[in-house]
């Protein structure tokens, strides 16, 4: 393949290549001044610039009217279906199939939203976009901006309300937040302030801090807990509370599966807690992409779904 030398074309306007294919369907510059919606001198002047261009007459007026040249013929044959190309990539851009098209959409997210998502998206998927193909890419809420920033994922899927002017946020939905333990290591049936205090606690922080919003409004109300165990992940806590005397408090998305998978209690957090603001995040260059906006309506109409 040959590069191209830009400076080849900068004297080249490509109105004249669709003059030169008017002018050889019809034969006329009348016609094709009133096919073009120009003036005829406007038509006269383009067909001066093409002779100039390619050396050569291109049409010879005759008795039948404006007459090709072989140069003429031979020109035709090469542009017209350039031309066509041309006007395929500008006016018909490529549609996205779902069903049809293979395509691997990476996805960032912190694990509890996996947890919580991607069995309902790819069950889905299964039935609607067999070829379709997901990678999920770490991203809590303080990975999710440089994340996307640097186009390393086609959608984030994230809590807070970092900005960017490089990145598109929509919020979609709210939820808050649960307590869960173990009844065979805490007995307790109806969660109280006092034994929410009394016993350890398990902490998810992305940042490895010790303590949170919730710890900063017990201290308003004179208490505090004793956080055990720090850990980035979600993922663990299900068993640790099912072999320790611990409390944890969890996006409520993580609860009902919780419960029915391991056999734990729920309740709500014994203090005010601030609901978490479910988004999508997504980079601006792919805003009119026809996948990405498939792939954001599917997580969108997950995330409405699984917020009720």
């Amino acid at each position: 393949m040959h590069s191209i030398n830009e400076n080849d074309f900068s004297k080249i306007d490509l109105n004249l290549v669709i003059v030169l294919l008017v002018m050889f369907e019809v034969r006329s510059v009348t016609l094709a001044a009133n096919r073009l919606y120009l003036g005829q001198p406007a038509v006269s002047a383009a067909l001066k610039r093409l002779r100039e261009m390619f050396g050569d007459a291109l049409f010879v007026r005759t008795s039948q009217g404006m007459t090709p040249t072989p140069r003429a013929e031979q020109l035709v044959q090469q542009f017209t279906p350039l031309i066509q190309d041309l006007h395929r990539v500008i006016f018909t851009p490529k549609a996205f199939d779902a069903q049809h098209d293979s395509r691997t959409f990476r996805i960032g997210m912190s694990d509890w939203l996996e947890q919580w998502l991607m069995p309902d998206l790819l069950s889905e998927l299964a039935l609607t976009a067999p070829k379709i193909d997901i990678k999920v890419v770490a991203a809590d809420p303080w990975q999710a901006i440089p994340l996307m920033e640097q186009q390393q994922a086609d959608v984030v899927v994230t809590v807070g309300d970092e900005a960017s002017r490089d990145l598109t946020r929509e919020k979609i939905a709210r939820a808050g937040f649960r307590t869960l333990w173990s009844a065979q290591q805490i007995a307790v049936k109806k969660l109280t302030l006092d034994a929410f205090v009394r016993h350890d606690h398990a902490l998810v922080s992305y940042r490895g801090a010790s303590e949170s919003a919730l710890d900063r409004e017990l201290q308003q109300q004179g208490k505090a807990r004793h956080v055990r165990y720090v850990t980035l992940h979600f993922s663990g806590l299900p068993l640790l509370l099912k072999q320790l005397p611990l409390f944890a408090t969890v996006p409520q998305g993580l609860v009902d599966p919780w419960r029915e998978h391991y056999d734990l209690q729920a309740a709500p957090v014994p203090v005010k807690m601030p609901d978490y603001e479910l988004s999508l995040l997504w980079h601006n260059a792919q805003h009119d992409d026809p996948a990405n906006r498939w792939l954001r309506d599917r997580l969108r109409g997950l995330l409405l779904t699984k917020a009720r």
